[in-house]
């Protein structure tokens, strides 16, 4: 009788699910992207044509304190001076309990999340602690800048759009 042979083995590559050959060269390539930061990677071989794209994430809005008067306006490098800041003046032709919102930092003041929404804080209107007064765009975040205090607001001092610096006045606040 003749004897059995057994069939070729095929090779470990091909059977599914085993973490060999091409899924593997696959996972190695992704976590090679992943490690290094990269947004995309392509690869072009003449056995092997692969192009990894990775999303990107959305805009996050980020809570950003605010100081309110001039005396919170030193900058962050500066030393404490052992005793309580005195009280900001008013600006000029301002209420004397008035309390100057400055921004935290540069970018684009915009007073609504979008062109047709609502401001968020108008001449008028009454703020209290965490509400959000307007959104700063800096390095294409949006950073919700909010009150820190209770208050009507006096005046607004920025256009919608405009650039503002650090430290510049964009609200005053009549406390309550």
């Amino acid at each position: 009788m003749p004897k059995k042979t057994k069939p070729a083995n095929k090779p470990e590559a091909a059977k599914p699910g085993n973490g060999n050959g091409a899924l593997a060269e696959l996972k190695e390539l992704y976590k090679f992207m992943t490690e290094g930061g990269l947004q995309a990677l392509e690869l072009d071989r003449k056995d092997l044509r692969v192009r990894l794209v990775r999303k990107s994430n959305p805009a996050v809005h980020v809570a950003v304190p605010v100081y309110a008067g001039a005396a919170f306006g030193a900058p962050a490098g500066a030393a404490p001076s052992g005793h309580a800041p005195a009280a900001p003046a008013a600006p000029a032709g301002a209420p004397a309990n008035v309390l100057i919102v400055k921004s935290p930092m540069m970018g684009v003041f915009y007073r609504a999340a979008s062109p047709s929404s609502p401001p968020f804080a108008k001449e008028g209107d009454t703020v209290k602690p965490g509400d959000v007064l307007c959104l700063i765009e800096a390095m294409k975040v949006f950073n919700d800048v909010k009150s820190e205090v209770s208050g009507k607001i006096v005046k607004v001092l920025l256009d919608n759009g405009k650039p503002v610096k650090v430290g510049q006045d964009i609200y005053w606040v009549e406390r309550a």
